[in-house]
């Protein structure tokens, strides 16, 4: 089997990394790619990356998550932050927008759309790929990135809608697979409507997962995703992991 790459993870949020990081490279693990979402984890991601270098990749990034209250000049921080540091990253990441009721109250649609424009010249400037998050905004994701010009991308977690999802693979974007993938529906088909050869792995770990038993996902449970991933796909483990591994150096460069 070849080595995982955890392209989508959360470490700054991790309680024990180092007893993570061990974890994972028991499991088989070859890197994470580390995403940041603010300022403070920005700077956390270099941190982890240096303390573990050629294992821990950083990727910077500011989440819609994050937006609701910032004031203009926190915002400005946070974007003076990335511009100046992003060519020492492997990936701009976690961008994106979000409609979700709760986060709409912080940061409105047209709001989001214009920080992300923003970032994503960012993006196209440094010639970095982008790990994208979506969240009941795929339409609108889909438009905003293909007028930017950024062509490398990955939707993480995408539960969105099959047109967009075939407006997506046309662009040239890829799409993650989460442990999600053992039992969400949304989340099961579009794998199962994506070409292999658009696929990554991921965890988003620390999201809790499952549903009638949840646990605290860490790097390790790409396993989980590569298994689900591939049941889905009807190949073998094997053949799923050299397939993703060939994705994720496409796209990342790892």
């Amino acid at each position: 089997m070849a080595e995982l790459v955890d392209t989508h993870a959360h470490l700054d949020e991790l309680e024990d990394l180092s007893a993570a990081v061990e974890h994972a490279k028991r499991a088989g693990v070859a890197a994470v790619i580390s995403v940041g979402q603010d300022l403070a984890s920005n700077i956390k991601t270099f941190k982890l990356a240096s303390a573990y270098p050629g294992f821990i990749y950083p990727a910077i990034g500011l989440h819609p998550w994050s937006l609701g209250n910032m004031s203009p000049r926190v915002l400005e921080e946070n974007i003076a932050f990335i511009r100046d540091n992003l060519g020492n990253a492997v990936a701009l990441g976690e961008v994106g927008l979000d409609y979700d009721k709760r986060v709409l109250k912080g940061a409105g649609k047209e709001q989001q759309k214009d920080i992300l424009r923003c970032l994503l010249e960012l993006a196209v400037e440094f010639a970095k790929p982008v790990s994208f998050h979506s969240r009941y905004a795929w339409k609108d994701s889909l438009q905003v990135v293909m007028e930017s010009g950024a062509r490398r991308l990955v939707f993480h977690w995408y539960t969105g809608f099959s047109s967009t999802l075939s407006g997506l693979i046309a662009g040239g974007y890829y799409i993650s697979a989460t442990p999600a993938a053992e039992y969400h529906d949304e989340h099961r088909r579009a794998i199962r409507e994506a070409p292999t050869e658009r696929l990554l792995l991921e965890t988003d770990c620390p999201v809790h997962y499952g549903r009638e038993e949840k646990y605290r996902s860490e790097p390790a449970d790409i396993l989980r995703s590569l298994k689900a991933a591939a049941a889905i796909k009807g190949i073998s483990r094997d053949e799923m992991s050299r397939i993703v591994r060939e994705n994720t150096n496409r796209l990342f460069g790892i």
